[in-house]
């Protein structure tokens, strides 16, 4: 998220959830809108959000199997869908979510190798 320039919706970094990720858009864009979008160009679902954060957030789950593959896919279609929808972005959170995971596999080799 941060590589997009966008915030994810938690007050402090240790409340980050392990199963959920909700995403605050930039203002003058809807997260109902982007949802829609995303749906109908590249068939995946997000969250909505609820109550006060209805239309400012995205909702992406990453619960039960779900692997650095699937991760990278989501993203992907997550930013083609930003794309498309006009919101600026700061940069690529595909390319640094895949740098990412690229050390960290990198690193769980070498372990592995000695």
């Amino acid at each position: 998220m941060r590589g997009w320039g966008l915030e994810i919706l938690a007050k402090n970094p240790e409340e980050y959830s392990s199963s959920l990720t909700a995403v605050l858009m930039p203002d003058g864009h809807n997260a109902d809108s982007l949802r829609k979008i995303i749906l109908d160009k590249f068939d995946m679902s997000l969250g909505q959000g609820l109550g006060k954060v209805s239309g400012k957030v995205f909702r992406i789950g990453h619960l039960g199997d779900f692997n650095d593959l699937a991760l990278a896919g989501t993203l992907s279609g997550v930013e083609m869908g930003l794309k498309l929808a006009g919101v600026p972005l700061k940069g690529s959170g595909v390319a640094e979510a895949l740098a990412y995971l690229g050390e960290a596999n990198t690193g769980a080799a070498r372990s592995a190798a000695a």
